[in-house]
């Protein structure tokens, strides 16, 4: 009686484990996954739309393509030199160096310590009728005033001409609006802009300012 009441007790423990056992060999030892485990992260990107605007401290303008890649005269090459010796490097600014050198300013611009200098390029001369153009070149004073009213004191910023009023070494004042890669300088454009040379920033124009103006 008393052995048949141990195999009551003993075959169920046997099924338990034999079922536990089986239950076990199915899941391979692998933990079940959390039921509040965080989704897979995305591998798409997420794209931002921000403003494209002018970098400080690089030349901008749609003109800036026709200044050399290389050599004295790209904007590297600029950079090493006094403004007077940089622009004289530059093909684009080629009729405003030999004005400069016949007024007798190529020492007064490279001496100069941190200005600014509204570059006229060889089209902006070429807007002048020849017969003004020659008188103006052949009288060095007239000369001296139109160059010098194109430099500023200081070195200006992108941001400085959004709504500037400065005072030229001519003596007279010039007015600056813009913003952006779109500025003006009196009655001219800014084509290529923030130039560096070692001693001046330049803003290179497409018109010839007139003392006055």
């Amino acid at each position: 009686m008393i052995k048949n009441k141990r195999l009551t007790v003993v075959l169920p423990l046997l099924a338990l484990a034999v079922s536990l056992t089986a239950c076990g060999g199915d899941n391979t030892g692998a933990a079940p996954a959390p039921s509040g485990a965080a989704p897979a992260p995305s591998s798409t990107p997420t794209v931002t739309d921000s403003p494209v605007e002018p970098v400080a401290d690089t030349p901008f303008g749609m003109a800036c393509s026709a200044v050399p890649a290389s050599g004295e005269g790209s904007f590297t090459g600029m950079a090493d030199d006094p403004v007077a010796t940089a622009a004289s490097n530059n093909p684009v600014l080629s009729t405003l160096v030999a004005a400069v050198k016949k007024a007798g300013l190529v020492d007064t611009l490279n001496s100069a310590d941190g200005i600014t200098v509204f570059a006229p390029t060889n089209d902006a001369f070429a807007k002048i009728d020849k017969k003004t153009l020659d008188k103006v070149l052949a009288d060095k004073k007239a000369l001296t005033d139109i160059l010098t009213y194109h430099v500023v004191a200081g070195r200006k910023m992108p941001a400085d001409l959004a709504s500037g009023s400065f005072a030229t070494l001519q003596g007279g004042k010039i007015t600056t609006t813009g913003s952006g890669q779109d500025y003006t300088v009196g009655d001219a454009k800014v084509v290529c802009g923030n130039v560096p040379t070692r001693n001046a920033t330049v803003y290179i124009i497409d018109t010839v300012l007139m003392p006055g103006k």
